[in-house]
């Protein structure tokens, strides 16, 4: 099986449809021994399945449209390269959702590097002597009432933004894409009771975070 470097070319229009012949569409796990056996067809599909759900949860994940089409494709790429190594004990939806849960977390774990790079950098001089303390800009929202609504959701995003990876994760799989809590356990692999506790804790941040919120306007 030859490796992609990039999913982009998937995006075929749907095939016309024979009127007087239903067929049943093909599952995920059949898709992917057709992908196996050399069909792209067959990967395109599961593409056109995923490629929404996917890139809206990691853009869920790492707040940013761009980085999280780039990361859906990386995702995809992943899935095709590894398509050998994947066992049909487990759900396709579980298995590409492990992969891109560990895509945006790698990109979060970047970002925070460089973020620590660059605040070393502002807050030094060239020969390492420590500068004044760095100012935040005010981030409080505006009182207009008719901003009040686009403010709430740009501080959950915010708020969102600010969890650590293992709260994040679970949050965003529980919360805006509906994932149970078995399901959550099995793409996260750990049990449902610590998917419970971390979904528990990062509701709980981000309570705190909206009564700061509340307080402000």
């Amino acid at each position: 099986m030859r490796a992609l470097s990039s999913v982009k070319h998937f995006d075929f229009a749907a095939a016309a449809s024979a009127p007087a012949l239903v067929v049943q569409p093909a599952t995920d796990h059949a898709l992917l021994e057709g992908t196996l056996a050399g069909d792209e067809d067959a990967f395109a599909e599961l593409v056109g399945r995923y490629r929404n759900q996917i890139t809206s949860y990691i853009y869920r994940m790492v707040n940013d449209y761009d980085t999280a089409v780039d990361l859906a494709q990386e995702t995809f790429i992943r899935v095709y390269r590894a398509a050998a190594r994947y066992q049909t004990t487990h759900a396709f939806s579980t298995y590409i959702y492990r992969i891109a849960t560990n895509v945006a977390i790698s990109e979060l774990r970047k970002r925070k590097r460089r973020r620590l790079v660059s605040l070393t950098g502002l807050l030094t001089s060239p020969d390492g002597e420590e500068l004044m303390d760095f100012q935040p800009v005010d981030e409080k929202p505006l009182q207009d009432i008719a901003l009040i609504d686009a403010e709430k959701r740009a501080v959950i995003k915010r708020a969102i933004s600010t969890l650590p990876d293992r709260y994040r994760a679970p949050l965003v799989l529980r919360d805006v894409e509906g994932k149970s809590y078995d399901e959550i356990a099995a793409i996260l692999q750990t049990s449902e009771g610590t998917v419970k506790s971390r979904i528990n804790r990062a509701r709980n941040f981000l309570r705190d975070k909206m009564q700061n919120y509340v307080q402000v306007v």
